[in-house]
């Protein structure tokens, strides 16, 4: 198919799917496919909850109908999408209460798509999968709900997601993008489809496999070594050692890697490696660093929670009933995003100690938060005040200007996840 044939739809309105759509959608016509009728409605007015697209650049690409014109269009109904010849599917990939893939949202996704897959199409996936999962999990389920052959009638493709949510200097055009494609020739197609409206470029892989591993360890490599300056972190404090000063010493070589301690959650960082080592342990081999790297980074909520209760009691704090101030419940900084926030576990260790905790957070919806976890959660500090101790666990912009010691009583502790307060009485 020539550039001017091309009209796509993208299967996912998230945080993944909808920067992509609209970057599309400045040069092909394109239908934002999402089973939830409120969030397409809600785009359709130009409105975007996850604040990854501006009102203004979402309206720019916004059209009233599907077309054959450029421009976005978004909608929860199939036959929107019929008539489309290239299928991206942008579905979250989590893990389950065990911590192990699921992937039913590649399942159910991958039959939407087959029930509209035509002779000639392609089938593009972001999701991070283990390698394999594209042909050997998507690609069967395609087959049998389209009646169509592989590599035949139709094809697919792999080109791993890397949006960093809440970035506003790295946005999808300006990060460098993986692709493949089922044959030589569809990875090219694939290829000049990204770099069409990639300006950071494109790479091709040789093959699907190939992405997918990189992608999944792109994430691997990350946790890894963030799990490295947590164990770090807990040996300098029982030195009685600044972490973050050691780090910036260190810092000072040149191939010295500067990575930070810290929460480690979210839908990338906090779950690819189980990704990588599921399909590991499918073939036999246990991968001990990454399950290591993961455990370890898995228990930083709870240790938070353990240094603010020894802190307390050093200063004759009483634990139970105290007032605590948490600030921050996403799981990073200037995003509202809270899935998979390890700042729950802080939250879930006090909770044992019967504290009273208040959780301010002014970019996360309470009612994700409500729904999610259970926790109820503030937008703003209406007069709260005499605090026993204040956690920053996420380090949103507007804490820095906060005035912690009118928020507190006299005997209180600060305790400073992130390493960005200057007052705080510990940190990791």
């Amino acid at each position: 198919m020539s550039s001017s044939q091309i009209k796509i739809a993208v299967i996912g309105l998230g945080y993944v799917g909808l920067p992509l759509a609209r970057l599309f959608a400045t040069k092909y016509p394109v239908i934002g496919f999402d089973i939830n009728q409120a969030r397409i409605e809600e785009l359709n007015s130009g409105i975007d909850n996850t604040l990854e697209v501006s009102s203004e650049v979402l309206k720019s690409v916004l059209v009233a109908k599907p077309s054959f014109s450029n421009g976005l269009f978004c909608s929860s109904n199939l036959d929107d999408i019929k008539d489309c010849n290239v299928y991206v599917i942008t579905v979250p990939t989590p893990v389950d209460k065990n911590n192990r893939p699921d992937l039913t949202p590649l399942y159910k996704s991958s039959e939407t798509v087959g029930k509209v897959l035509k002779a000639g199409d392609i089938v593009i996936y972001e999701s991070t999968v283990y390698p394999g999962v594209t042909e050997e999990e998507c690609v069967p389920v395609l087959e049998r709900v389209s009646g169509l052959i592989f590599n035949k009638d139709f094809f697919a493709g792999y080109s791993p997601e890397r949006i960093n949510p809440g970035d506003k200097e790295h946005t999808v055009e300006k990060i460098l993008k993986v692709t493949s494609g089922s044959t030589p020739e569809i990875g090219k197609k694939v290829d000049d489809l990204y770099k069409s409206v990639i300006i950071a470029g494109t790479h091709l892989a040789p093959s699907i496999k190939v992405a997918e591993a990189a992608k999944v360890i792109e994430n691997s490599q990350r946790d890894i070594n963030i799990a490295f300056v947590n164990e770090l972190a807990k040996i300098f404090n029982k030195l009685n050692i600044d972490t973050h000063a050691v780090l910036e010493a260190a810092s000072t070589k040149w191939n010295f890697l500067p990575f930070k301690p810290g929460l480690v959650g979210g839908h990338c960082i906090g779950v690819d490696p189980y990704y990588l080592a599921q399909k590991a342990q499918e073939h036999g081999y246990h991968p001990e660093i990454i399950l290591a790297g993961r455990r370890l980074n898995d228990g930083m909520g709870e240790y938070v929670a353990h240094e603010v209760v020894k802190l307390m009691v050093k200063r004759d704090i009483a634990v139970k009933g105290a007032k605590i101030l948490m600030l921050g419940i996403t799981f990073k900084e200037n995003c509202p995003d809270v899935r998979n926030t390890k700042a729950v576990d802080v939250l879930n260790t006090l909770k044992d100690y019967d504290t009273d905790i208040t959780i301010f957070d002014p970019w996360a919806k309470p009612s994700d938060v409500k729904h999610e976890y259970g926790w109820d959660c503030i937008n703003v500090l209406n007069g709260e005040r005499d605090f026993d101790a204040v956690i920053l666990a996420v380090s949103h912009s507007e804490f820095a200007s906060l005035d912690l010691d009118s928020l507190c009583k006299t005997n209180r502790i600060i305790y400073d996840v992130k390493g960005i307060l200057s007052q705080a009485d510990g940190r990791l």
